[in-house]
């Protein structure tokens, strides 16, 4: 039960976010930072991307993705459709591996530390839901600010 309704949530979010990085009327736009932000929408975009490849791919769909966490922020000029083309093959894997996902699985130990301590699986997925969210509010931001 809890698999489907995160499942829902993260594709809702990933959708949104395609959106986001669509509606940026420059591409130039997606990696330019302004002021005290460090981290262009681009960026951000490339870190959401990794992290769930990392947390969900890797980890429990067993995709083989290496996760090089440095270039998320260093990264530089990815092409919008790049960017979207790689948010989209997220919607399923994310989808299938979280249905699949039992009651009993979500209440078990997640495979890797996160947060510097031996959590659940439902403790993780929703923590990267809202680690999915807050970046979202960020890129949504930086996009009006920076149009």
């Amino acid at each position: 039960m809890l698999g489907v309704l995160l499942a829902n949530f993260y594709e809702r979010d990933l959708r949104k976010l395609i959106e986001e990085v669509n509606a940026f009327k420059s591409e130039e736009n997606l990696w330019k930072i302004t002021g005290s932000i460090k981290n262009s929408a681009g960026n951000l975009t490339l870190h959401l991307t990794g992290g769930l490849n990392h947390f969900v791919g890797a980890t429990l769909a067993h995709t083989g993705y290496v996760r090089n966490r440095d270039q998320e922020f260093t990264k530089k000029g990815i092409s919008r459709k790049e960017m979207v083309t790689e948010l989209e093959k997220l919607i399923p894997m994310v989808k299938s591996t979280l249905t699949n996902l039992t009651d009993a699985q979500m209440d078990s130990e997640y495979p890797l530390m996160y947060d510097d301590a031996r959590q659940s699986h439902a403790y993780v997925l929703i923590r990267l839901l809202a680690h999915l969210g807050y970046h979202l509010g960020q890129i949504n931001y930086l996009r009006r600010f920076l149009e």
